[in-house]
């Protein structure tokens, strides 16, 4: 997937664990690790908001976009 999702850089720049930004944002460990890991294949906006509301970042300190070399859909 084309769009990378860096909570894990942003977490460790704000010096936030895990278990104090699910317990703020109010989203379980296990989906926040998920975001974290790169594995999520969606966000709702609403968490994304409370994410950055947390963090006190913009939603393009977390996300960025690398396009895929092996995708056809670049060609």
């Amino acid at each position: 997937m084309a769009i990378i999702i860096n909570l894990d850089v942003m977490m460790a720049k704000r010096k936030k664990g895990l278990t104090e930004l699910s317990k703020e944002v109010d989203i379980t460990m296990a989906n926040l690790s998920v975001l974290k890991n790169n594995k999520a294949k969606a966000i709702r906006l609403q968490t994304l908001d409370a994410i950055c509301k947390a963090l006190d970042c913009q939603p393009g300190d977390i996300l960025a976009y690398e396009p895929d070399e092996n995708s056809t859909e670049n060609k």
